[in-house]
């Protein structure tokens, strides 16, 4: 079939949807072009004005004349509003900060708690003032619900919101309970004091956020003669109002018990280390080559709301339509995202499909080679939704819009009703479904839903015009034969019907968007980046790959707080619905089975999985948007995005501690009723009690405050602990599938001359026993992802699994086996769905090219870069040798199961060894070989969008993330990189800001 030539945009929102309709007709879709939301704005471009064009070449073929198709009729796909990461709000900036209770304040281990708790009566109550002589203090301690205290609110009253009230109950006196009954007037933000002389006071709680409503909070296990109630932040304008405060002495109701406690086993060494199992092949092949040389190339693509390159704002060219980019005075603007790389709801059901590339370019002789497409859905499909080649030459085409769609080998599946495309079984690895036949003379096509793609189309020739912009000159490109070393772009589309998708009981959508992808032809898949005219695509070249060929292309749809979420760009296309189905568990909370992110079904086998004290309730909440955790920012804020790990006094003879005898191996400071499942207040908080700074005075006067978060906890100090943030979660499989030998190479047995040495750490297997290198977290004490899941789930979310089969798991190992017992937790199928889908999370390519954006438009942000600084500073990088340790270059072995991470250059900047960060970063809490003062070298690829995926929640770096931005990072360094960090302060302004630039483009 011949190729259409431009089609004028339709009215419609979104006018490709009709082109993409009609690619089983071979039409151009360039008629879907244009950045507008009213199409029929669009000026003509019939006679645009051009400087000094070319002299012209009479065309070898003129392309046909304009023709207008029939429009579509499939709905457009819904816009998905993006998910929430569940922060909880932090508490008032510059509010009080009381120190916690001293130890004669605090309940003795000798008081008996055996018993259920009797109740308290406080014989007096006084408050800073009552709003009338009704409403007085004394009604909240009266047992009367209808009666009620109400804090003095009117003009009068300088600072309503610090209205407090207060009992005394006449002498020091046990408390473990305390239930608020608040009227519609509740405080949203205030703290517990006590005190046993009304003069010096202690915070015992503080709460932010709050919901009124009852509040109850056990575990108080104090011992004094006054409480207070100090208000910080009203909900509503009117004073503070409370029915009714009551309290019960400490026991076995409302105080925690201790725990049978057992060391945690480490290894002394790495003797009788044992590799991770290697699988002789891919759990799926994504490339392969036939004996004749045939490329065969299988890819996942799963739903998407919107295309590559729909940003926020409306784009496009000088004199070409409405440019949302810059204002009125020609300065960045953001009108918000587009949606482009968010998940569609429920993108784990039906709604990935499988695609296969048959690339005969390298086979010897053939000189017209061709790609034969063939489509895997879920479910039937209606012909056609292929697209290959931008429209380039049209300058109304800058969101959306391609040039040809391919031949749809029966165009009667498209042109018919319903959806005639049947479901196709996908086919083994590494060979054909259809070797030897195929459709209508076309070998290894599966039917008449296939499409061939032979012929890079005719085009209009382009030349500046006044403005700058690439525009047709009056010449035409005629079309031709494919070549090896072609560049493709490639789009697909979901296109069902209702009665297709109800047939499979799915009461969903039946029409979306899908991934842009580059092809090269006689090469494969490669990550892009967009180019001159228009962002056409181009492949990315490999120094920017910093996860290998899976690395996630240039984002231009403004979706960066999505840019961590991205599966690998050449993901199989049965390992992107493992994908999708691993990160809906990742999104699931782990108590309600509700899903993070409006419109996803509920996931009922993950209901009623978690203890009852947690820190939090899905993997998303501590991972904010799989980046970092919120980081310590303010006073009295709840560290319970982050881990802390806790042990007692005393090790055994590796050096490990026992958990500590009430929070076990980690602080879960979260609570809810074990039957009712009711947010309740345990007190196991660890908070910010305030910071310590200092100043570091850099070579050319430049002074850095550096400041560390001190830490508080509302209940026992543990005598050892470390405070550490959740890290990011991209290219963990592509670490995975760095071989033993390779880490272990980088060990030296003495420092270097910077005084850089590099340690192993290993650990247990929990699985097996076996000895193994440690990989993940912050001291390298997990051995693999399995590992890191199962054990996040324990000590992060109290949510067990075959691994930890019992939350006394949670005390040590003595009582961690099934004969110990069984708590509902993980199925294996999800910790291994989890487990998958971390070894398939992407990470992003480097942002160090300039993309060719269309004049006038301004680029976002975290693509506006200058490709010189980078590369400056990334000689710095290595001259200072931060390279010691954050290693550039690393290549994968083949024992991973997923071939997309299987013999990879990549780029993550770590040697994934411990090293003495000197006694300033030390938190004097070992793991097997890892001192206190010792960390594994965190990975720094993708560090540069840090702020970009926490989209306005704080975060920080360090394993405490108390460093609030890379220079104080680098400050922080000691013991090992000290030399390394002096040269960083020695640098001169240019070199470090070229520095930071370069990291910024990770």
């Amino acid at each position: 079939m011949g190729l259409w030539s431009f089609v004028k945009p339709t009215a419609n929102r979104h006018p490709v949807l009709a082109c993409l309709l009609m690619s089983a007709l071979a039409l151009a879709v360039s008629g879907c072009g244009g950045g507008s939301d009213n199409a029929d704005t669009i000026p003509p471009v019939a006679t645009p004005p051009v400087v000094t064009p070319p002299a012209p070449t009479p065309p070898e073929e003129t392309p046909p004349p304009e023709e207008t198709p029939p429009a579509g009729e499939l709905p457009e796909p819904a816009l998905e509003t993006a998910p929430s990461a569940d922060v909880k709000p932090l508490p008032k900036p510059g509010g009080p900060s009381l120190p916690p209770p001293p130890t004669e304040l605090r309940l003795s281990a000798a008081y008996d708690k055996s018993a259920a708790a009797p109740a308290v009566i406080a014989p007096s109550a006084s408050s800073s003032g009552d709003e009338n002589g009704n409403n007085t203090a004394d009604k909240a301690i009266d047992g009367d619900l209808t009666s009620r205290w109400e804090s003095a609110w009117g003009d009068d009253v300088a600072d309503a919101d610090s209205a407090w009230l207060q009992f005394d109950f006449g002498a020091k006196t046990a408390i473990g309970y305390i239930k608020l009954y608040w009227e519609n007037a509740y405080a949203e933000e205030y703290a517990i004091y006590i005190s046993d002389d009304a003069e010096n006071w202690y915070q015992l709680r503080y709460i932010a956020g709050a919901q009124g409503g009852t509040e109850e909070f056990f575990n108080l296990n104090i011992d004094a003669r006054y409480v207070r109630l100090q208000g910080i932040k009203r909900h509503t304008q009117y004073g503070y109002s409370l029915f009714e405060v009551e309290f019960k002495a400490p026991g076995s109701d409302n105080s925690m018990p201790l725990l049978d406690t057992s060391y945690v086993p480490y290894p002394l060494s790495g003797s009788g280390r044992q590799p991770l199992p290697a699988p002789a092949e891919p759990v799926e092949s994504v490339r392969f080559t036939l004996a004749d040389g045939t490329l065969v190339t299988r890819f996942g693509m799963v739903g998407r709301s919107r295309h590559a390159r729909e940003r926020g704002e409306e784009w496009n060219e000088i004199g070409f339509g409405l440019n949302e980019t810059i204002d009125a005075q020609g300065n960045p603007a953001d009108k918000g995202p587009g949606a482009h790389l968010n998940f569609i709801a429920n993108y784990f059901k039906n709604r990935t499909w499988g695609v296969e590339f048959i690339d005969n370019s390298n086979v010897a002789g053939v000189t017209a080679p061709r790609i034969i497409v063939n489509q895997y859905y879920q479910q039937a499909q209606k012909g056609g939704g292929h697209s290959f080649v931008r429209r380039f030459d049209e300058p109304n085409v800058t969101g959306f819009g391609w040039m040809s769609p391919g031949d749809l080998l029966d165009d009667s599946t498209y042109l018919s009703d319903g959806a005639p495309c049947p479901v196709v079984q996908k086919p083994a690895n590494a060979v054909l479904l259809n070797p030897n036949s195929g459709y209508n003379g076309v070998i290894g096509a599966n039917d008449g839903c296939s499409v061939v793609f032979d012929t890079y189309p005719g085009h209009r020739a382009l030349s500046t015009n006044a403005d700058g912009v690439l525009v047709p000159n009056g010449n035409n490109v005629a079309a031709r034969v494919l070549k090896k070393g072609d560049v493709i772009e490639f789009t697909g589309s979901f296109f069902s019907t209702r009665e297709a998708m109800d047939a499979i009981g799915d009461n969903g959508a039946f029409r979306y968007y899908t991934n842009e992808l580059t092809y090269v032809m006689g090469q494969g898949l490669r990550p892009w980046y967009g180019v001159q005219p228009r962002l056409m695509n181009e492949p990315l070249p490999d120094s920017t790959l910093q996860g290998g060929l899976g690395s996630v292309s240039y984002d231009y749809a403004d979706n960066a707080s999505f840019i961590f979420q991205q599966p690998h760009n050449n993901i199989g296309m049965q390992n992107i619905q493992r994908f999708m189905e691993g990160r809906r568990w990742l999104h699931t909370n782990l108590w309600s089975g509700e899903h993070n992110e409006d419109g996803n079904d509920r996931n009922d086998a993950g209901r009623y999985l978690q203890g009852p004290r947690f820190n939090q309730s899905s993997c998303f909440n501590c991972h904010i948007s799989n980046g970092r955790s919120v980081a310590p920012t303010v006073i009295n804020q709840r560290l319970d995005t982050m881990a802390i790990r806790v042990g007692a006094t005393g090790t055994d003879t590796n050096g490990n501690y026992l958990p500590h005898p009430i929070y076990g191996q980690a602080v879960q400071m979260n609570a809810r009723s074990a039957t009712t499942g009711a947010v309740q207040n345990w007190g196991n908080a660890a908070v910010v009690a305030g910071f310590t700074s200092k100043n570091v005075q850099l070579a050319d006067g430049t002074v850095v405050e550096l400041r560390k978060p001190e830490i508080a906890f509302e209940g026992p100090t543990p005598e050892v602990y470390s405070v550490r943030s959740a890290q990011p979660l991209i290219g963990m499989g592509l670490l995975e599938a760095i071989d033993d030998e390779t880490i272990l190479a980088r060990v030296r047995t003495s420092p270097d001359a910077d005084g850089v040495l590099g340690t192993a750490n290993y650990a247990y297997d929990p699985e097996t026993g076996g000895v193994r290198l440690g990989r993940y977290g912050w001291k390298a004490g997990k051995v693999s992802l399995r590992h890191q899941v199962a054990n996040a789930a324990l000590l992060d979310m109290s949510v067990t699994s075959s691994i930890y089969p019992n939350r006394d798991c949670l005390a040590g190992a003595a009582h961690c086996d099934a004969a110990s017992g069984t708590e509902p937790g993980l199925p294996d199928e999800a910790l291994q769905l989890m487990t998958e889908y971390l070894h398939l999370l992407a990470v992003p390519a480097q942002r160090s090219l300039v993309s060719g954006y269309p004049k006038g438009v301004s680029p976002m942000a975290y693509l506006d870069v200058e490709p010189a600084k980078i590369a400056q500073g990334e000689q710095v990088f290595k001259a200072i040798r931060c390279n010691a340790c954050h290693v550039s270059e690393v290549q994968t072995s083949a024992r991973s199961a997923f071939d997309e991470v299987r013999n990879q250059t990549i780029r993550p900047y770590t040697d994934m060894l411990l090293h003495d960060m000197g006694e300033e970063l030390a938190d004097n809490f070992a793991e097997g070989l890892a001192g206190g003062n010792m960390w594994r070298t965190p990975a720094l690829w993708g560090i540069g969008y840090t702020k970009y995926v926490a989209a306005g929640t704080p975060v920080g770096y360090l394993h405490d993330s108390r460093a609030r931005t890379l220079t104080e990072a680098i400050l922080w360094h000691g013991g090992e990189a000290e030399v390394i960090k002096n040269r960083f302060v020695n640098l001169a302004t240019e070199e470090r800001e070229a520095l930071l630039a370069f990291l910024g483009s990770l």
